[in-house]
């Protein structure tokens, strides 16, 4: 069995503010460290399920965020971007079997994690045939197009409650929720300990269930903090500006949507 692994930090146990996820702030070691041990808790619960390649993407900020010297020997490593449109399931395949979300937070304009966004912070909202997007939800979409599923996602309260409500068979792990700019958070323990189990129970049972539908259409509607940055992606092939900060893109290729999020996010 073949599993990919997708990692972010803003939905790791724990973090609450920018600086724990700056690499260049004193506070970011901590958590760091915090989000290799629950990429490896999914990795040991994906094994004791009966996985045996496992592909694992640093999918925060620069993609180099990963111990290295802490991953298992038999982990393949993807860091740093390519710029290829699949983003944060970067060499993601039909060959996968299944595709795990570590470390995922709710989508931009969401209040319920303090690190809410969605591919970066010029956007306010995502929204994609009207439903606010959050990054599971893009890379769902993505992983659903290859035939492979989204079999599990930790992260915080308020995207379990996303998934319930797109796809309730998808295992979930909530390791903390927001309140305002603070947090309410399990112990990172017990953090890895629930995402290993959630992990392992994740890969049992029907795994096609998982996968999200495509719709035969799209539409992307972006509303970005800064006017001038709706003004100049609109500029895209296929965009259209709508309003004094946002852009609409609509298209009946899911591919053609990942390329265009990949350059105007």
């Amino acid at each position: 069995m073949k599993v990919y692994f997708s990692v972010d930090i803003e939905g790791c146990a724990g973090i609450t503010h920018w600086d724990e996820a700056d690499r260049k702030h004193p506070d970011y070691p901590e958590f760091r460290e915090q989000m290799t041990r629950e990429a490896i808790a999914a990795i040991d619960g994906a094994r004791a399920a009966g996985a045996t390649e496992f592909l694992v993407k640093d999918a925060h900020g620069s993609g180099r965020n990963l111990i290295t010297a802490m991953l298992p020997e038999d982990v393949r490593l993807i860091r740093s971007w390519a710029g290829h449109p699949l983003c944060m399931v970067q060499e993601l395949d039909e060959s996968f079997d299944a595709v795990m979300m570590i470390g995922y937070h709710s989508a931009a304009g969401s209040e319920e994690n303090s690190l809410a966004h969605t591919l970066s912070l010029d956007a306010i909202e995502i929204t994609i045939n009207g439903r606010r997007a959050s990054e599971f939800l893009i890379h769902a979409l993505a992983s659903s197009m290859l035939g492979v599923p989204t079999v599990f996602v930790s992260g915080d309260k308020g995207l379990m409650e996303e998934i319930e409500g797109v796809n309730p068979r998808i295992g979930r792990c909530a390791v903390k929720e927001g309140r305002g700019q603070s947090t309410i958070s399990t112990t990172p323990a017990a953090a890895c300990r629930a995402i290993r189990e959630g992990a392992e129970r994740s890969l049992c049972g029907t795994l096609d269930e998982l996968l999200l539908p495509l719709p035969d259409s799209f539409l992307v509607e972006i509303t970005y903090r800064d006017p001038n940055l709706a003004c100049r992606h609109a500029w895209y092939p296929g965009a259209t500006h709508v309003g004094d900060r946002t852009i609409r893109f609509e298209t009946r290729e899911y591919f053609d949507v990942l390329r265009m999020l990949n350059y105007v996010t």
